[in-house]
């Protein structure tokens, strides 16, 4: 199961039908399922993963950045604006939000998502995982069950590159 709940098939299938396959990327960041991206979703998202908790001004540039019409959340196409802007940037490794979310779960800093990185991941984010879709999620993405997932297969598993 993907972070949006689907399946690794039907995640696949429906962000190429979408085209922009954004959506699940979204919903990691919005922790409160409630359809928008909040400053206390990202709270909650690096309070998961951080025990000295968020960067608030790392907080404010994120939403600084997607916020375009000033009303303190990030919609979906406004997320989706900022990521399609990005892509390349996505591809070439600099990628704004999503790189610093993917450095939030990499708790060792190694610059891979280990089995366990992503199974507790899954676990705060409200999608507990067993093993086995764990290593389908890093097998997905292009990673081994040694390492884990780089960046880029983190990308992949999302459905964002």
């Amino acid at each position: 199961m993907c972070p949006s709940g689907r399946t690794l098939a039907t995640a696949t299938t429906a962000n190429t039908a979408t085209g922009t396959g954004f959506r699940s990327a979204f919903e990691v960041l919005d922790t409160d399922r409630d359809g928008k991206i909040s400053r206390e979703d990202l709270r909650a998202f690096y309070a998961g993963f951080s025990s000295s908790g968020a960067d608030e001004s790392k907080i404010i540039s994120m939403m600084k950045a997607a916020d375009s019409n000033d009303d303190g959340f990030v919609e979906y196409d406004e997320f989706e604006r900022v990521l399609g802007c990005t892509t390349n940037r996505l591809r070439g490794g600099g990628g704004g939000v999503m790189e610093e979310a993917f450095k939030v779960m990499d708790k060792d800093g190694d610059g891979w998502l280990s089995h366990q990185d992503l199974k507790s991941y899954m676990e705060i984010a409200g999608f507990p995982t067993g093993d086995e879709e764990i290593k389908a999620m890093i097998a997905l993405g292009g990673g081994n069950e040694n390492q884990g997932v780089s960046y880029h297969g983190w990308l992949k598993i999302l459905a964002v590159d």
